[in-house]
């Protein structure tokens, strides 16, 4: 259970609805009315928005090499044009790609 930090009282443990839709939990305060999220809450609702951003392709054979198609959405969200450079940046999970 977590206390305000203002009031000194316990705080209920809440469900809300972020503008999007997705739902997530919070502390807050029937004093004051704060209301707080603990690192594990912000970390679940960063997980979540993570999962609900991600996009996928499909890989296909171009020669000897590999081409992957960028779903419509996202070319017009980073302004990508045929030909555009990128960067691939190897990491732990996978491949970050820069524009």
């Amino acid at each position: 259970m977590k206390t305000c930090f203002d009031c000194g009282i316990p705080m209920e443990e809440k469900s809300g609805v972020l503008p999007d839709g997705m739902n997530y939990n919070y502390y807050y305060c029937p004093k004051c009315g704060d209301e707080i999220l603990d690192m594990d809450q912000l970390h679940d609702v960063a997980e979540l928005y993570r999962k609900k951003k991600r996009s996928t392709a499909t890989l296909s054979k171009w020669g000897s090499s590999l081409g992957i198609r960028i779903p419509k959405e996202l070319v017009q969200k980073y302004k990508l044009k045929a030909k555009s450079e990128v960067t691939f940046i190897p990491e732990k999970d996978g491949i970050r790609i820069i524009t």
